[in-house]
């Protein structure tokens, strides 16, 4: 029997480029808001996630989907389908992409549900104030047509996981709000770009009325896209404030690998939390049971 730590990663990403097609994967020499993405543009499969997390024992993972050209989305969900029925670990859940402004949007998600672990949809709505005047996403919250798809998705019983940025906190509350029975998981502690203690306040004001929506959740992760170099002490007052607004049953926490392994170790993420709650019953719920309940594994 193992001795490690049991995990559920609610939120990782996979990629094989010859399977499908990823568009900023295959770019070169183009920095992302994240940071040059270099290093990261090859095939990541299961063997390396497992490679990485090896210091822990992966129970089960929320497959979230990762930019693929929009005519491979569905063949992104096969994929990540295939390595759950192989690994019978990984991808236990799949968070795919579809455009919930399209007239198409339920046939959509028809074909997606051809996929047993298919369980929501990620559709960016903010990434950095740059990227999104280029694409067009920094306009989908005031689009009727999205709140239109947000609502079928919660008439379905999908997931939907938010990626977000300052910019979008007020529109998004507002959207979210009217939408009560959708369950919905704030992604990368709601991208705090700003950790000075005047963003902070921001960041802290915003959550606490997305809290206040009963769907609402908060996904640990990905805190190395806005401080590289971050430190357990940098990262606590998110998650205390966090658990303070959510509540420890409305938490969950993700790797975002193998983005942030752009700046740290798979271990970095778990480790922190382990120092900042414990081995106890917060952990056992932060780590696993709350992304399991919330993606329905």
């Amino acid at each position: 029997m193992s001795n490690k730590f049991q995990i559920y990663d609610a939120h990782h990403h996979l990629w094989d480029l010859n399977r499908c097609h990823y568009p900023w994967l295959e770019a070169r020499g183009q920095k992302r808001f994240f940071g040059d993405p270099s290093p990261i543009q090859q095939d990541y499969l299961d063997g390396d996630l497992f490679a990485d997390a090896d210091s822990f024992e992966i129970v089960g993972s929320t497959h979230v989907q990762v930019g693929v050209a929009e005519m491979a989305t569905i063949s992104e969900t096969r994929f990540a389908q295939e390595v759950a029925d192989r690994t019978g670990k990984l991808c236990s859940a799949i968070v795919a992409f579809a455009d919930l402004t399209s007239n198409e949007l339920d046939a959509q998600l028809e074909e997606h549900a051809q996929s047993e672990n298919f369980r929501g949809v990620r559709q960016i709505v903010g990434r950095h104030p740059e990227e999104d005047a280029q694409t067009g996403s920094n306009q989908i919250l005031s689009n009727p047509q999205f709140g239109w798809g947000l609502s079928l998705l919660a008439a379905k019983g999908l997931r939907f996981d938010l990626q977000l940025i300052e910019q979008n906190y007020a529109e998004a509350a507002v959207l979210f709000s009217r939408i009560p029975d959708l369950k919905f998981a704030i992604c990368h502690f709601g991208s705090p770009w700003d950790v000075s203690t005047e963003g902070f306040a921001r960041w802290r004001a915003a959550m606490a009325r997305f809290a206040e929506v009963p769907g609402a959740h908060m996904k640990f992760s990905g805190f190395g896209m806005f401080k590289p170099d971050w430190s357990p002490e940098d990262i606590a007052p998110y998650v205390e404030t966090a658990l303070e607004l959510f509540g420890e049953v409305r938490c969950m926490v993700g790797s975002n690998f193998p983005v942030d392994k752009l700046y740290g170790g798979y271990d970095r993420i778990w480790n922190a939390l382990l120092e900042l709650v414990g081995s106890g019953s917060t952990w056992s719920k932060l780590s696993r049971e709350n992304a399991q309940r919330f993606y329905r594994v």
